[in-house]
């Protein structure tokens, strides 16, 4: 999705508007051509017990095309993943894992695994195409003062989604993302994911995600830092080949 701060006009025309129009609106707002960033992202298991990742991230036309090269900790610097989506819904994700000196191909039935033991699986760190799933507009709500269209999104049979459906809750003002409740397939709480923004060149850019795993107690907060955006990175950047080459910056 993308996120652009809008004025208060706007906001007033999706008064009264169906969850599709919202979620459409939510699709068509424009957003950087590219982003490079430096993230550190801290995993913690039900014990209390931590873990930090450093990496550095490329992506482009709606980060439908995103490359992640790890940096620290030691034992897991150079491992790199790239991910490339497409229309036909084909899409490529590739793990390059330098102790063993081999890429890895994850199929879309491995869309639910976990990535690098996060709590962020595979798919969830796949757009969401407006047209596999369906979009209800539930009761607008208020969180911490922020007015908020709540919208439940379903995703479509063909997807194979590992999830039944989940609850977005999206602010008013700037139409950015606050949380998100998502349900398994039984229809039982699986993750809660919070969000959080910056300004930047007039877009909101993902600041911060947190995610806790509601049935295995773990979380996962990602904090995006060094954040530049229409960088001028080329799209043949976003091969195999290049999961071997860590970037200078």
């Amino acid at each position: 999705m993308k996120y652009i701060l809008v004025g208060s006009f706007f906001v007033s025309v999706l008064t009264g508007q169906s969850g599709y129009d919202i979620a459409k609106k939510l699709d068509e707002k424009e957003q950087p051509k590219d982003l490079i960033y430096r993230t550190s992202m801290v995993l913690t298991n039900s014990k209390g017990k931590t873990r930090t990742n450093t990496m550095i991230s490329k992506s482009m036309d709606s980060n439908r095309r995103q490359m992640i090269w790890f940096l620290e900790p030691k034992d897991d610097k150079g491992v790199a993943f790239l991910k490339i989506e497409h229309d036909d819904g084909n899409d490529e994700w590739r793990l390059w894992l330098p102790a063993f000196k081999k890429v890895r191909r994850i199929s879309s039935s491995k869309k639910s695994d976990s990535f690098m033991g996060s709590d962020l699986s595979y798919e969830d760190m796949t757009s969401r195409e407006l047209s596999e799933n369906t979009y209800n507009r539930l009761e607008d709500d208020v969180v911490d003062g922020r007015e908020c269209y709540v919208l439940e999104i379903i995703p479509s049979k063909k997807l194979n989604s590992s999830y039944s459906k989940h609850i977005s809750w999206v602010i008013k003002d700037g139409l950015v993302g606050l949380k998100e409740e998502s349900y398994d397939k039984r229809g039982e709480l699986k993750k809660k994911k919070e969000f959080q923004y910056k300004r930047l060149k007039d877009y909101h850019v993902i600041e911060r995600i947190y995610v806790k795993d509601m049935q295995k107690n773990h979380t996962t907060e990602i904090m995006f830092k060094s954040i530049e955006v229409d960088s001028g990175i080329e799209k043949n950047l976003f091969q195999e080949k290049n999961l071997k080459r860590l970037p200078k910056k």
